[in-house]
Formats: C-alpha cells, structure tokens, sequence
C-alpha cells in the first residue's frame, strides 16, 4: 500500500470543519492531535467519558497505559514489592518487630486518584495545544464526516480533511463457560476487595506481572499457561529465569494447562483444566491476550480495510485503504507499546501537515516486563537469530553473564541476575542486549541508544564501568558463552514485516 500524498485533493477548495479529527484519546491520539496542532491544523479529537475500567461506553483521556496499563500497574508493582524489600531488610540489620499490614483499599485508593489527575493534566494539555475537545462516541460516516454521539444521546456531524483512529485495543477473555466469573487486567487494578487465592489465565506479560503483584501482596497465586515457559516470544533463556524467579518467590506455575470452564462454587470460583484438575480461588483473571479496538466505527463501511485479527491494515505512513484515514497505535497492531504509539502520532504528524513523510522506525524497540525483579531487552533475542528469517548471514556470539546481585549477598535473597549480549561475528555490532534482575528497564533503556548508534562489543568492552553496579557487567563480558554456526540467519527488523508482527504479538501476550 503506497501513501496517497494528495489525500483530499479531490475536494480541493471544500470547506472543512476541522483539517483533521482524531478518534481516541489514548497515547497515541493524543500526541498526533497535539503535534498536528502545533503544525498549524485545525483539529478536534473525540473521547468516550473517564471511568478507570474501560467499556463501549466508557474510556477517557490517556487510555489503555494512563488509566488501566502501564501507570496504574507500575504502581501496584511498587506496592508489592514492599513485601520482599521488609524480608530483605532483615539481612541488613533492620528488625521489623510487630504484625506488618497491607490496605489493599488505600492503595487503589491513591491509584485512582493519580489517574484522575493524569486524566486531567491530558485535557488540559489538549486544550492548551488548541484541540477541540468532544465527550462521546466517535464514528465514522464517509471519508471526511464524522459523527458525534455525545453522553446525552445527541448526535453532531463534522466534516474533515483528515480522520485519524487511535482507538487503541481492549482486553478479552478466552470463549469458554463460565467466562463471566473471571475479570480482565482492567478490573483487576480496581477490585474492591483484595483476592486472598487467585488463578491467572495466561502466560504473557500482563500475566506474569500480576501473579508478582497479587503474590507481593500476600494472595496465594496460580499461574496457568499452555506453554512449556511464560513469556514466549522472549528470549527463552530469559524466560526460563523468569520462570524460576516466579516459583522462588511463592507462585504456583502450572506449564501446558489449558483452563475449560469456570463456575461458581461455596468457595468461591471452581477452575477446571481439560485434564480434570480443579482450582479453587476467590478471583480468576484472564490475561489472554487484547484485540484492536474497531467495533461501531463503520471502518467497513466506508472501505477500510481490516486484517484477519481486526487490526486497521496501513501503509509504512499509517495511512489506510483510504487516502484521507489514518491510523496509529494499537488498533493497527504493529508494536502494541505506548512509546510505539506516541511515535507513530509524531510521524503521522509530520507527514500530514509538515508534508515531510517520516516513517515510524521499529528497529531497536526496548521492551519491558514487569515482573519481580523485572525483564528487559532491546534487538534480536537467540532464538531470533536461529530462526532463519531472513536479514544479515553471518555467525553471532552469544554472552553471557549470572551473578548473584550485591545487595542478595547480605540480604540471603537466592535470587541470581542474568544478562546477556548478542553480537554479530563478522561486523562486531551488538545486535541485542537483555536482562533480568534488578532495574533492569533502566539500565536496558540506556543500552538501547548504544544499540540504535551501531556500538560494538569492542566499544562495550572498552567502556569503564561503574562499581560497584550490576550494569557495569555489560562492559565486562569478555568471555563468549557460545557461538550460532555460520550461515544462520538473524531476524534483524530492518524490513521485515513479519517480524514485526512477530514484536507485536508478545507485546499482547
């Protein structure tokens, strides 16, 4: 799909409501309506009412990442680990006498009202960048109308140059009996009352964050996955440590479990598996996975065209099948991440009013998992690299380093950090860089400049670290663990599509 630069020339000389209208006020819709605004264009931007569980008649400002993602679990997971840092300060000569308590309700009290706040600090940067602002439900009528359900009933029309979805995705359950009884990751950063024994359906991120958070707070955690290890799509090595840090840390894993039916029961809600087990829990969540946001849009109608999971297909440009319809974030599915969208707005952005086609740039995208202590990469993983997916021929190195961090040598924490560096033989470039262990987003993000610059391993190896730091291991690898024969084949994100459907599927994990 080539991009139409001359997308709404033939209407050259209409007169237009808004040069461009934005539907969805997530990360990305949000950034795109702010920087089309300071490009000069005229703009308007439709939202559904706040709530902190989103619904077909609820959402907000900020989206997935500001009201029921990104921030509101980061929060919790720092709740949570207060549990681990009070056993670990034993070791340090603090002596925690007494009962220590956890308010489940505080905590999700001063969540909420962090997002709310969040929530308005978007609407006011909004307003100050010059967008137009409406409350309701945006649709689509033909290619330059829009339509306006407002939380009244009443519909306005606007016409428009250009419609941009940002309408981000929502998460789903699995189609099985008794799917009622279960909740999603949204509910389940808003329960009012905390789960004493819980079941997690799903073996991705989202899971594996929330069996830390629910188990750091004291709750009796099943993980149930259908794979052999959580997290696929990682690194499997990484992911194999991940495994061993969730059941060190009290969480009952359970590899190839396939749930089947729940229901209710005097204990609460009854579990079943297709092998006949049973679990019996207070709350079962579904971590299942999320679906592009597109339902009531009349993208189909209109001539939008919708890949085989519902995703808004588009061009390298985020233009769709029709010329004057953009879209961004995670409706289109590409890399299903909030610094991904907010790239994609910025591009879009510049393409549209700068008249500068800028393509968003997926190569070298860090992920984090935050999970206890929490996952990071950025590049090709080993199990990309064997792959054969086309890209760069050539043998690569692979190092390796696992130590048991400073701080669990005093506190008696059994839990060892684990890096690790892949490097291309013939030109030297670290290709990819991952870690699980303290900080290690942190860290990952400032190895991941290096990577987008093309750094060596020799300019690695000739960097002073900082000590005493866990991150001053990446500069001190010197011994390679093993080597991938020559002749594999990495899958480097250059130009591949399919590898970028490949980031985005974990990231929806």
């Amino acid at each position: 799909m080539e991009m139409d630069t001359d997308a709404g020339n033939d209407v050259a000389g209409r007169a237009f409501d808004y040069d461009l209208f934005v539907i969805g006020g997530g990360s990305g819709g949000v950034r795109a309506s702010r920087m089309s605004a300071s490009h000069g264009a005229k703009v308007a931007l439709v939202e559904l009412p706040y709530h902190p569980i989103s619904s077909e008649t609820h959402g907000g400002l900020g989206g997935t990442c500001v009201l029921r993602g990104c921030v509101p679990k980061k929060i919790l997971v720092y709740g949570s680990g207060f549990s681990h840092e009070f056993q670990d300060a034993k070791g340090f000569g603090w002596e925690i006498d007494g009962e220590i308590r956890f308010n489940w309700k505080k905590l999700i009290q001063n969540k909420t009202k962090e997002i709310e706040r969040l929530n308005g600090v978007y609407k006011r940067m909004l307003v100050n960048a010059g967008v137009t602002l409406f409350e309701g439900f945006g649709r689509i009528v033909d290619k330059h109308t829009v339509e306006v359900k407002d939380v009244d009933g009443q519909t306005k029309t606007f016409t428009t140059n250009h419609i941009l979805i940002a309408t981000g995705g929502k998460a789903v359950k699995l189609n099985i009996p008794g799917q009622e009884l279960g909740i999603t990751s949204d509910e389940g950063l808003s329960l009012e009352e905390f789960p004493k024994k819980v079941l997690i359906i799903g073996g991705g991120y989202i899971a594996v964050e929330f069996a830390g958070i629910y188990s750091g707070m004291g709750a009796d955690v099943h993980l149930c996955y259908r794979k052999s290890l959580p997290l696929a799509g990682f690194d499997t090595e990484m992911a194999e440590v991940v495994a061993r840090n969730l059941e060190a840390r009290g969480i009952k894993c359970h590899k190839h479990t396939n749930i089947v039916k729940l229901e209710s029961h005097y204990l609460g809600i009854k579990a079943t598996t297709d092998t006949n087990e049973e679990y019996h829990v207070d709350q079962v969540m579904f971590a299942t996975g999320r679906e592009p946001k597109t339902a009531n849009l009349n993208l189909e109608g209109v001539g939008v065209e919708l890949d085989e999971a519902g995703a808004i297909k588009v061009n390298e440009y985020s233009q769709t099948s029709i010329p004057s319809i953009w879209a961004v974030g995670d409706v289109t599915n590409r890399i299903n991440l909030t610094p991904v969208a907010l790239m994609e707005g910025t591009c879009f952005a510049k393409t549209v009013f700068l008249k500068e086609p800028t393509k968003p740039d997926y190569e070298n995208v860090a992920h984090a998992v935050f999970c206890q202590p929490p996952l990071s990469s950025v590049g090709l993983t080993e199990d990309q690299v064997k792959a054969n997916h086309g890209g760069i021929r050539g043998e690569f190195k692979i190092f390796t380093s696992s130590f048991n961090p400073m701080k669990n040598t005093v506190s008696g924490r059994q839990e060892k950090t684990m890096m690790k560096l892949i490097v291309h033989g013939a030109t030297d470039k670290v290709m990819g860089a991952m870690m699980c262990g303290p900080d290690a987003p942190e860290i990952i993000q400032g190895l991941a400049v290096a990577l987008k610059c093309g750094a060596t391993k020799a300019q690695f190896d000739a960097t002073v670290g900082i000590h005493p730091t866990a991150a001053e291991e990446f500069v001190t690898m010197r011994t390679m663990t093993r080597q991938i024969p020559k002749g594999v084949r990495d899958v480097y994100l250059r130009e591949s599509r399919a590898c970028r459907t490949s980031m985005s599927s974990l990231s929806k994990l």
